[in-house]
């Protein structure tokens, strides 16, 4: 309690805030232009996203995996969700009834994650995602969320308006400005300024981008709305359900990352109570995500690399910044003036700070020895992977519509391929006593 009246809590604490707050505000932002919502909805799902992230961290803190994590909208589900927005105009969906699918979809991988955790599944499934996989989902997922991000800093609009659009050359010259500023101080500034690389690019680019551009953000003189189901009115569809589902369980890779990734941190390894209690609490609020149209939760990777910079691993100053962060989704007038963020300019934030996937992938590629058939392992899901996210839409009309969903989804058939061929065991042909196929 002595703690709490010391400045340097406060200090690290308001850190864990800038963390949370750059790494959610423009998931809403992104959804609601995606899915075409007015401008009040735009600012619930603002407002809900500081409020639950906040909650969720916290909680995870406290009684989940009792670790300095932050609990925020999964990078894996803002992929799925906003490809799927993409693909609904060409195979003849409507938003409103592409969101109600994904509303159930959404609540039932929710309740399939509380059940691993309360049945004491992690540990087998961890099985599932070795070296291997995690190298290809870290790469896959590098290049479904930078695609978005150099989207949104060409100045294409998102939803289904992006076949109309067109290259905004203003725009893209003050978004590559921007991720330059921020790729400066990350490499050059002071170890205490670097810290706040992505928060002074998020600042500068905004003020830059009224002054320069003249051009207003998001219009958000309407009050807060809100509403049960706003991406609409839950339906059935199987095949969007089929792949929110797949999505869900492919999104336990998170946790796995982030808890695993952290032990060294720690140093002590995450037990199956901490697994239980981390997924159970990750399925709560990814229930909660699907009744009020938010992105889906789940641990962030991301976490690992603030930790390992500041080297501050105790859980108060987490616990105080989620806090802080909760308190801006409660104050209405934080999160309208929130909602004015530019999209270019977070994407050019983020652009910069979701190229260190690559990283992460490596890191796992440096664990795999390179013979024959780990060769085929990973170059069959990551060349499958990237290449189907470059296929038109018309090219899966054939697919049966069950599964066209998933199927037009690269980031999700990667993975897939991945987690199959990790699990085969390739044939190994000798001839005196020598080895010709690894």
């Amino acid at each position: 309690m002595k703690r709490l009246f010391n400045l340097q809590p406060w200090l690290a604490g308001l850190q864990w805030l800038f963390f949370l707050f750059t790494n959610t505000v423009v998931i809403p932002i992104t959804i609601g232009a995606a899915f075409q919502l007015p401008q009040e909805k735009i600012i619930t799902l603002l407002q809900f996203s500081f409020l639950f992230t906040g909650l969720a961290s916290m909680l995870q803190a406290v009684t989940g995996h009792k670790r300095s994590v932050m609990e925020g909208q999964s990078g894996l589900w803002w992929g799925v969700i906003l490809s799927l927005c993409y693909a609904a105009p060409s195979q003849g969906m409507s938003l409103a009834s592409l969101g109600g699918s994904l509303a159930v979809g959404v609540i039932l991988a929710g309740i399939l994650t509380i059940l691993i955790g309360l049945c004491g599944l992690a540990p087998y499934f961890s099985k599932l995602f070795n070296s291997g996989v995690m190298a290809v989902f870290m790469f896959l997922l590098g290049c479904r969320l930078n695609t978005i991000f150099l989207q949104g800093m060409l100045g294409i609009p998102f939803g289904g308006q992006e076949k109309t659009g067109e290259i905004d050359l203003p725009v893209f010259f003050l978004s590559c400005s921007i991720a330059g500023i921020v790729m400066v101080i990350s490499l050059k500034a002071t170890p205490i300024i670097r810290k706040y690389s992505l928060l002074t690019g998020i600042i500068v680019g905004w003020v830059l981008f009224e002054l320069l551009l003249n051009r207003e953000g998001i219009d958000v003189a309407g009050k807060m709305v809100i509403e049960l189901f706003p991406l609409g009115t839950p339906s059935i569809d199987l095949g969007i359900i089929f792949t929110v589902i797949v999505a869900g369980f492919l999104n336990t890779s998170n946790t796995f990352g982030a808890l695993i990734g952290t032990d060294s941190i720690y140093q002590s390894h995450t037990t199956t109570n901490e697994f239980r209690r981390s997924f159970t609490i990750s399925g709560m609020f990814t229930i909660i995500a699907g009744i009020l149209g938010l992105v889906p939760f789940a641990p962030y990777v991301s976490s690992i690399g603030l930790l390992r910079q500041t080297k501050i691993i105790e859980r108060l100053p987490f616990i105080l910044g989620s806090a802080m962060f909760m308190a801006m989704g409660i104050i209405p007038q934080v999160s309208q003036f929130m909602a004015k963020l530019p999209l270019s300019v977070g994407s050019a934030v983020l652009f910069v700070a979701y190229l260190r996937l690559l990283q992460s992938s490596l890191q796992y590629f440096m664990q795999i020895t390179l013979t024959t058939a780990n060769l085929y392992r990973l170059g069959i899901p990551l060349f499958t992977g990237v290449i189907f996210m470059t296929f038109p839409l018309s090219y899966f009309q054939s697919i049966p519509s069950f599964i066209r969903p998933l199927m037009s989804n690269g980031l999700l058939i990667g993975i897939l391929l991945s987690i199959l061929l990790e699990n085969i065991k390739f044939k190994q042909y000798r001839k005196k006593k020598r080895l010709f196929l690894s």
